[in-house]
C-alpha cells in the first residue's frame, strides 16, 4: 500500500467528521436540515473520498475517474465554504443578516469554483530570460513540472501538453520536467504517455516525489516508451549543456555524492531537481541553474500566502551573482483540480549569451 493510499485512509474518518459539522452549519444559515441527512451526505462524501481510489490504483476508469474529480472540487469547495462561513459569522456579530444575503454569500463559493477549474485547465506559456556565462550560442529550454497524470488529470493533460510543446518546437531547443510526471492517484500504464511521442525535441525528466507513489518503475517505463530521457541521478549534454538529472523521493533510496565532479567546465551546468531546496549549495558547487517545481506557488488562495512563507523559493526565477533558480508553478494539480492566482505553464526559458 502507497504512502498517498495509507494517508487518504487515515485522514477519511477526519475528514468526514469536519464535512458533518461543516454542511449543518451551512444548512443552519439556510433554515436547517435534519441531521439524518446530513450523516447520509458525510457517508457519501467519505466513501467517494477513498473507495474510488481502491480501483484507480489498479487500473483507471473513467467512472471512479469522474468521482474522484468530484470529490477534488468538493475538498476544495469545502475549505471555500469554511472560509466563507468565518466572515458571515463576523459579519453577522456587527448586523443581522438576511436568508438571500447569507445565500448571496455563499454562492460566492461555487462562482469562483468555475473560475478556479478553468485556470487550473488554461494551460498558459510564460516566457523569461536568463543571461548566462560560458553560452556558446542562445538556447531555449521548455521548462515545466508537476504534470500529476493520474485519476484528476488522466490522459487528455498529456493530449494537450504535447499539443503546446509542439507549438514551441520552432522556439525552444529542448524540454525539462522536473518531476512528478505522475500522481500516484491512478495506476501508470505503459503507453500513458505516449502522446508525448509527438514531440519532435530531446524531453528530459527527472522524478520527484510523487513518481514513486504509481511505482517508479511504471513511471519509467511508460517514459521510456514514450522517447522521453529519464535522468535518475545521471548526466547528459545537449550542445553546450551539462544537465543533471537528480531524483527526489522521500522514501530512503541511496543519493549519489553531489560534488565538484559532476561539473563540466566551460559547459552551463544545470541541474534538475523536484524541490526548490539546496539552490546556494549546488550554486556554490558550480551549477549556473536550477530547475525545481514542487511547490505549485500554493496553487490556489489562500494556500498561495502560506506557499510564500513555507518556501523561501516559492515560485518564479530567482538570481543571485550570475546564478539562477527557477521555481515554476506546474503543468497540473495535486488533488483538487483548482488554481487561484497560479498558472498552469509551461516556462520558455531563453539562455542568452
Amino acid at each position: 500500500m502507497s504512502f498517498r493510499t495509507r494517508r487518504v485512509l487515515f485522514i477519511t474518518p477526519f475528514y468526514m467528521l469536519f464535512e458533518f459539522f461543516l454542511i449543518k452549519y451551512v444548512f443552519l444559515l439556510l433554515g436547517g436540515m435534519d441531521d439524518a441527512y446530513i450523516l447520509l451526505i458525510t457517508i457519501f462524501i467519505g466513501l467517494n473520498h477513498c473507495v474510488p481510489m481502491l480501483f484507480e490504483i489498479r487500473k483507471s476508469n473513467v467512472i471512479t475517474r469522474f468521482l474522484t474529480t468530484l470529490d477534488g472540487i468538493w475538498m476544495w469547495a469545502s475549505v471555500m465554504f469554511l472560509i466563507d462561513i468565518v466572515i458571515i459569522y463576523l459579519i453577522g456579530s456587527f448586523v443581522a443578516l438576511s436568508f438571500e444575503i447569507n445565500l448571496a454569500l455563499l454562492l460566492i463559493v461555487p462562482v469562483l469554483g468555475v473560475y478556479n477549474y478553468f485556470k487550473a485547465h488554461h494551460l498558459k506559456i510564460n516566457r523569461k530570460e536568463l543571461r548566462i556565462n560560458n553560452l556558446d550560442h542562445d538556447i531555449c529550454i521548455a521548462h515545466l513540472s508537476d504534470v500529476h497524470f493520474g485519476s484528476v488529470r488522466h490522459r487528455k493533460l498529456i493530449s494537450d501538453l504535447a499539443l503546446k510543446l509542439k507549438q514551441l518546437e520552432g522556439e525552444c531547443d529542448l524540454v525539462i520536467i522536473s518531476g512528478d510526471l505522475a500522481d500516484g492517484s491512478s495506476a501508470v500504464m505503459e503507453d500513458d504517455f505516449l502522446a508525448l511521442s509527438d514531440v519532435d525535441m530531446p524531453v528530459i525528466f527527472t522524478p520527484g516525489n510523487h513518481d514513486f507513489y504509481p511505482g517508479i518503475d511504471n513511471v519509467v517505463r511508460a517514459c521510456r516508451k514514450a522517447g522521453i530521457i529519464v535522468l535518475d541521478n545521471e548526466s547528459f549534454d545537449f550542445e553546450n549543456l551539462n544537465i543533471f538529472g537528480l531524483t527526489f523521493s522521500f522514501d530512503e533510496r541511496d543519493l549519489p555524492k553531489i560534488d565538484e565532479s559532476l561539473i563540466k567546465p566551460g559547459m552551463v551546468n544545470i541541474i534538475n531537481y523536484h524541490v526548490p531546496y539546496y539552490w546556494d549549495e549546488f550554486a556554490s558547487l558550480g551549477f549556473d541553474v536550477q530547475l525545481s517545481g514542487h511547490t505549485h506557488g500554493g496553487q490556489f488562495y489562500p494556500a498561495v500566502w502560506f506557499a510564500n512563507r513555507l518556501f523561501e523559493y516559492n515560485k518564479g526565477l530567482f538570481e543571485k551573482s550570475g546564478k539562477y533558480l527557477h521555481v515554476t508553478t506546474g503543468v497540473g494539480s495535486m488533488d483538487v483540480p483548482m488554481r487561484w492566482g497560479t498558472d498552469s505553464e509551461i516556462v520558455v526559458l531563453k539562455l542568452k549569451r
